[in-house]
């Protein structure tokens, strides 16, 4: 067992978003129009296996397939030409318009280049733009260094933060 520290953090107005600019003109978000399975096990299993994504490691096709399938759920992709960047899985409650960032990331060769930053700023300006009262992320202290700190320097704040322990091979 292991105790880490995980952070909740919020935004609740597009104008406390401190945005970052393009770092690449050839930069591209892309909404998956049609839920791609393989798309997103492939994301999820690349940019997690540093920071200890396992909740889906168990996950079958057939729930894969389910979560993506529910209309509240959706999956951005960051592209630079062909090559991918990174992407975010958003889940709204469309009773209280609030909007999660479920899973966020980028490889490993883009961070530190501004890559992750701008597409936070996009998630961020992409919910504001769907209506969105709240958009709320959790990190903890097993991602990225500089996860944190990015939530943060885009304008989100901690609402809520706990110890957890939990079990990693």
């Amino acid at each position: 067992m292991k105790t880490i520290k995980r952070h909740y953090l919020e935004i609740k107005s597009i104008k406390d978003l401190s945005e970052l600019p393009k770092p690449s003109k050839n930069l591209n978000l892309e909404l998956i129009n049609k839920p791609d399975l393989q798309l997103n096990k492939f994301f999820y299993k690349q940019i997690g296996k540093k920071f200890n994504w396992i909740d889906r490691l168990t996950w079958s096709d057939d729930k894969w397939i389910d979560y993506l399938n529910d209309k509240n759920v959706s999956t951005y992709v960051l592209k630079e030409q062909n090559n991918l960047i990174g992407y975010y899985e958003q889940i709204i409650d469309e009773v209280k318009l609030d909007y999660e960032i479920a899973y966020f990331g980028i490889f490993e060769e883009y961070i530190g280049k501004k890559f992750g930053g701008y597409l936070l700023s996009e998630a961020i300006k992409n919910a504001f733009n769907l209506n969105a009262n709240r958009i709320w992320v959790h990190t903890c202290s097993l991602d990225h260094k500089h996860a944190l700190k990015n939530y943060l320097s885009r304008g989100m704040k901690i609402f809520k933060s706990e110890n957890i322990k939990i079990n990693i091979s």
